[in-house]
């Protein structure tokens, strides 16, 4: 029999390996799930089946695994490497159940645990997912559902699947479970068996749902369920009764909002949309960095209703997250595009990918908003995974913008529909080293008019397609909704209405809390590279050029600082040295070199300072405490540290909304001091015994912390520009505050030949001003009229050191 089933196997084998091609989760399995390779392994999965076992084979013998198709030695004893649950039907059989031999395999490896003390067998389940495609509705299913769409098919249906669904296979391994741990906790009989094999069962029906997503519900459907909903029933009432037109008149009008609104999801699309990005970045990017993706996928499986909710750099965000969910082993979610983007051809196919399209605005539209506020209710209720971007729009400064709260404030009020599964916001950071509308960003912050999405606008991006360098896509730390509605509204419960969810008081507020907490929570997840690096620190320097040797120095004194004391413990760094930085960056022309006979300068054109602003931009926020503790240490001949941390809380306290940074005081505190002590170590500074701590070494030693302490400046200098002016005013308005700031950012910018974009945005003027008012340094009276508070002396007599000269000269109103 064994020599039969072996001449089976290596007849197939061949055509297995020609018909299947396997994506194989997660990425770096033995490093990911920690496999001793010292300890016996065995498989489990779900189904007796051999094309399972060949391509777990394959995907096996790639990873240097052990062989699921040869034996374990144990004791003298050989066992099977693999585990199988159920055996297939016959060919005439509609039911799977058939016993395989797992519980006695199971039950006899358990058992050797009892006679040998140190032996600890690992059990790791590994589940294949032929072709990804979700159930539907029975008169909704197509040829390639119906072949997938059975829990455990017989050989004939199984021939098929691997003849059209082989080549989107995916085969998602799991952290093993110990023999030893279930023996001495749990023993070694037949009931612990059958437990470890049952627990083994569910665990594969989570992954495939995450992995497929739940049933699909068809486009058609989902009209009808949203026409049966008790507000849009009520609504479409209340418009025939208010402008007189006919219920016919009434539902024409809700379908054509659903149609213009509501997705057409088809995992056809998906799986050939895969493959050309596939192609299209490997061409694009040399590389797309994935960080955290193991809690993103531990999430899903833990059956949460998965909210993706990325900050929004460019158009390619879209494609660029959709991609890494995709193979990360996850269903892609229903994506909340713009309706600018929904234009031909993209928008058809964008709309067969999942994408849902909103207006910029639902003001005085109310059938509008409830049917949209309805059909992202459907969603959850339905438990697809959803997108949506926070910002409402792209950065066009490479700073996160303000979030727009109505899908946060949309989602909450799906919960108070009753539903009963976890809502669990996961933040992403996208990061490029290359963004292909930045030119267009400046233009646009400069006053031009925004340039409208077309085909010609595609083909004209396809045309100019290059080396992009490197993608980034972070994870940030997963937010229950659940959870954090029991933390900030404990009796949120008593306003659910299955019927008609009402607008709490509490709604509002709590929205704000949980906006700034995704926005703080995709900052922390930030990706430094070698852009956003190097136009930091040239952007610092007074000419926009260093010697390359000087660069790379700086670099790898600036990763030192962020290695040792790190902004936060999502950030992720770069592992090239300095030199190397540089060496990617040239590659990218993104920088100028000229050469001497002294070596090489590098340095930024007037067009390269402009785009690099932006890249600055998407990580100066990680870099705010070492600056401003180095600009202390720079500007001060001695200073403690409770002065150092006391002046370092206030700066982050007032720059915490604009940059939208994490740290509270005590953080804050913590960062400092591992600063000093970094500084310390590498011969920085030195703390005397009076207890003040100071640089050593003159300027030119010490050219590292002073251009360290030169990336807060535009930070400090907006400050200062908002203190000049209400120094020289006893009343004035927001607005005029705004306006008179923007004003002295233009002076400063002509007497400096400083023309950074973002320097005369009135938004972040503004987002500054009620930091000073919130922390009273501003007073506010009854007419909205703005003043300076005592305590406003106190924060410019702490700044007026910290300034440059010229600066100081330049706010002389």
């Amino acid at each position: 029999m064994l020599v039969v089933r072996a001449f089976f196997y290596a007849l197939l084998k061949w055509p297995i390996r020609l018909l299947v091609s396997s994506k194989i989760v997660p990425d770096n399995v033995v490093q990911s799930l920690c496999i001793t390779k010292q300890t016996p392994l065995f498989y489990v999965l779900k189904h007796q089946s051999a094309s399972d076992l060949l391509a777990l084979q394959h995907a096996c013998a790639k990873l240097a695994l052990p062989d699921p198709l040869a034996n374990v030695e144990i004791n003298g004893h050989y066992f099977p490497r693999t585990l199988c649950l159920d055996k297939s039907p016959s060919l005439f059989a509609f039911a799977s159940g058939r016993k395989t031999s797992a519980v006695p395999q199971g039950l006899a490896i358990l058992q050797q645990h009892q006679q040998q003390d140190d032996l600890n067998a690992q059990l790791m389940p590994v589940n294949l997912i032929w072709g990804r495609a979700p159930t539907k509705e029975k008169n909704n299913a197509n040829v390639g559902t119906l072949l997938a769409d059975q829990e455990s098919p017989n050989w004939l249906r199984k021939f098929f699947i691997v003849l059209f669904l082989g080549r989107h296979n995916l085969v998602r391994f799991s952290e093993p479970v110990s023999f030893r741990y279930m023996a001495d906790n749990h023993g070694a009989d037949e009931r612990t068996a059958q437990k470890l094999l049952r627990v083994a069962r569910f665990h594969f029906y989570r992954q495939t749902i995450a992995a497929t997503g739940p049933r699909l519900m068809h486009r058609q459907q989902m009209f009808t369920a949203l026409l049966a909903n008790p507000a849009i029933k009520r609504l479409l009432q209340d418009e025939v009764k208010n402008k007189g037109i006919s219920e016919q008149q009434a539902k024409k009008q809700a379908l054509a909002i659903m149609d213009e609104i509501a997705g057409d999801y088809r995992d056809a699309t998906i799986r050939v949309g895969a493959r050309l990005l596939s192609w299209l970045f490997r061409r694009l990017y040399k590389d797309i960095a994935v960080h955290n993706a193991d809690v993103l996928r531990q999430t899903a499986q833990n059956g949460d209703e998965i909210i993706y909710v990325p900050c929004h750099r460019s158009h390619m965000d879209y494609l660029l997250l959709t991609y890494v969910i995709y193979h990360q082993g996850l269903v892609t979610p229903r994506i909340a595009a713009g309706i600018n983007l929904n234009f031909w051809p993209a928008g058809p196919i964008f709309r067969k990918a999942g994408a849902f399209f909103i207006r910029r605005s639902f003001r005085g539209n109310r059938l509008y908003s409830t049917i949209f506020r309805e059909y992202l209710g459907l969603l959850f209720e339905r438990g697809y995974a959803v997108k949506y971007y926070t910002e409402g729009g792209r950065s066009r400064t490479g700073k996160l913008l303000a979030p727009k709260t109505g899908m946060l404030a949309m989602t909450i009020q799906s919960l108070l529909r009753g539903i009963d599964r976890p809502l669990t916001l996961v933040p992403v950071y996208l990061g490029y080293e290359h963004v292909m509308e930045v030119a267009s960003y400046h233009q646009e912050l400069s006053g031009s008019k925004k340039q409208k999405e077309s085909i010609l606008g595609v083909i004209k991006a396809i045309r100019n397609l290059r080396n992009y360098g490197m993608g980034y896509v972070n994870f940030g730390e997963p937010i229950n909704i659940n959870q954090f509605l029991n933390q900030q509204v404990p009796d949120w419960k008593a306003a659910i209405d299955a019927i008609d969810p009402q607008k709490p008081t509490w709604l509002t507020p709590t929205v704000n809390v949980l906006a700034n907490q995704v926005m703080t929570s995709v900052n922390q997840s930030a990706a430094l590279n070698g852009v956003s690096l190097i136009a930091l620190i040239l952007l610092a320097t007074e000419h926009k050029a260093m010697t390359k040797s000087e660069l790379a120095a700086q670099l790898d004194f600036f990763l030192l600082i962020q290695r040792e004391a790190p902004f936060s413990k999502q950030l992720t760094l770069p592992s090239l040295s300095g030199e190397a930085l540089i060496n990617h960056v040239i590659g990218l022309r993104k920088i100028t070199v000229n050469a001497d006979s002294f070596g090489e300068i590098i340095s930024l054109s007037t067009q390269q300072q402009l785009d690099m602003s932006y890249y600055r931009n998407n990580i100066l926020h990680t870099f705010i405490v070492p600056s401003f503790v180095c600009r202390m240490l720079d500007k001060h001949t001695k200073i403690t540290i409770d002065e150092l941390i006391s002046y370092t809380q206030t700066m982050v306290t007032l720059l915490k909304d604009d940059l939208f940074l994490w740290q509270n005081n005590a953080v804050v505190a913590t960062q400092v001091e591992n600063i000093l002590a970094t500084l310390s170590a590498i011969g920085k500074v030195k703390l005397s015994k009076a207890g003040f701590y100071s640089l050593v070494g003159d300027a030119v030693k010490n050219s590292k912390i002073n251009l360290l302490g030169s990336c807060i400046n535009q930070s400090m200098q907006r400050l200062a520009m908002l203190i000049s002016v209400l120094k020289h005013t006893t009343q004035i308005s927001k607005m005029n505050l705004e306006t008179d700031a923007i004003a002295v950012a233009r002076r400063i910018s002509l007497i400096n030949d400083s023309d950074a974009p973002e320097f005369f945005d009135k938004k972040a003027h503004g987002v500054l001003i009620n930091s000073m008012i919130m922390q009273g340094y501003i007073d506010k009276n009854e007419q909205g009229q703005l003043s300076a508070s005592p305590l406003l002396a106190q924060l410019d007599n702490m700044l007026q050191p910290l300034l440059d000269v010229t600066l100081g000269q330049s706010l002389a109103l």
